[in-house]
């Protein structure tokens, strides 16, 4: 009976979309609550490796549909700021991926943080 109660109190995963970035990955991840509100998870996901093995240090941002408005402002400030301070950059230069293949089970994983 917990078990059932765990899952249901749980936020629903209604849309994810994975986005690499040289040695990050973020994730945005559209979650429901019970109460049929939404809000979005942004998860800035980077790949460390110790002793003999791996782990993925996650950061994690949880933004409220009433403060959309004021972080995407703010955000389109801050990159503009950037911008600004940097003409001569190409912004829209792509950078090469790692050359290692993330298995099917990694990807998964890595969508499935609590």
């Amino acid at each position: 009976m917990e078990e059932y109660k765990e899952t249901n109190e749980r936020a629903a995963d209604v849309y994810s979309k994975r986005v690499k970035a040289g040695k990050r990955t973020y994730f945005f991840d559209v979650k429901s609550t019970r109460g049929s509100d939404f809000y979005l998870t942004i998860t800035e996901s980077k790949k460390r490796f110790r002793d003999n093995g791996f782990y993925y240090e996650k950061h994690k941002i949880f933004l409220y549909k009433e403060d959309f408005g004021k972080f995407i402002e703010s955000l389109e400030e801050a990159i503009a700021k950037i911008k600004e301070l940097m003409p001569d950059y190409d912004f829209n230069q792509v950078v090469e991926e790692d050359n290692y293949e993330i298995s099917e089970e990694t990807q998964e994983s890595e969508l499935k943080w609590d």
